[in-house]
C-alpha cells in the first residue's frame, strides 16, 4: 500500500488518489530501489538493489541497451535522454519517481481516453485504465512510442479521475508556489507547442 501522505505529497495533481493507488498496485513496485530490465521481451535476472547507488549503477548498465524500469511506478528509464550520464539519482527516489510516473501516467491516459473520443461517465473508465496500464508497460499505444509522444493536453478529462487543470485547486493541500510551477511544467512540457495528429493511429 502506497502511503497517503507520499500520494498527497508526491502524486501528479490531475490524478484522484484512488487511480494512483491502483496505477502502482498494477504496474509498479512495492520497493523504490526496484529495477527490472527486460531484452528482447524476456527478463533478465539482475541483482537485487540495496543502495540508490547499486540501483543507478543497474540502470546505467542497461539503459540504450534494453528496456529499463526503476522505481515505485517502475518508470521507464532513459526517456529522452541520450546517454546514460544523464541520468539522475531522482529516478530511485521515492517521491520524484512517483512524481515522474503518475505525470507520465496521466498523459498516457489522455492518449488513451483521447483516442476513444474522450468519453465521459465512469463505465467506459475501467477499459480505458486497462488499455493505459497495458501501455505503460508496454511503452507502446497503436504501434506509437507514448513516452515520447505529446501530450495530448489537459483539456483531456475524464469523470471522476483526471481532473482539469482549473480543478488543481481541489487538491486537498494546496502545493506551494515552487511546488506548482515544477509540477506544472512537468506535466505541461511539450504539450502547448506541439500537437500530435493522432488521427492516423485510429479513430473510433
Amino acid at each position: 500500500m502506497l502511503d497517503a501522505a507520499l500520494i498527497q505529497q508526491c502524486a501528479a495533481p490531475s490524478l484522484k488518489p484512488a487511480i494512483v493507488e491502483q496505477f502502482v498496485s498494477a504496474a509498479g513496485a512495492n520497493d523504490p530501489l526496484a529495477v527490472t530490465v527486460k531484452s528482447g521481451g524476456r527478463l533478465i535476472l539482475i541483482p537485487k538493489a540495496t543502495t540508490p547507488d547499486e540501483a543507478m549503477a543497474i540502470v546505467r548498465q542497461y539503459v540504450g541497451h534494453a528496456v529499463v524500469r526503476v522505481g515505485l511506478t517502475q518508470f521507464p528509464a532513459g526517456v529522452g535522454i541520450k546517454d546514460a550520464s544523464e541520468l539522475k539519482p531522482d529516478l530511485v527516489d521515492a517521491c520524484e519517481n512517483l512524481r515522474k510516473g503518475t505525470a507520465m501516467f496521466a498523459k498516457v491516459l489522455r492518449i488513451v481516453a483521447k483516442w476513444y473520443g474522450n468519453p465521459k461517465g465512469d463505465d467506459v473508465f475501467p477499459q480505458i485504465f486497462e488499455d493505459a496500464l497495458y501501455t505503460w508497460k508496454t511503452g507502446e499505444f497503436e504501434g506509437v512510442s507514448v513516452f515520447q509522444s505529446d501530450d495530448p493536453g489537459q483539456s483531456v478529462t475524464i469523470d471522476g479521475t483526471l481532473r482539469a487543470s482549473q480543478d488543481k485547486a481541489t487538491v486537498d493541500v494546496p502545493p506551494t508556489d515552487t511546488d506548482a510551477e515544477s509540477i506544472e511544467k512537468g506535466e505541461s512540457v511539450g504539450s502547448a507547442e506541439m500537437r500530435i495528429d493522432l488521427s492516423r493511429i485510429g479513430s473510433k
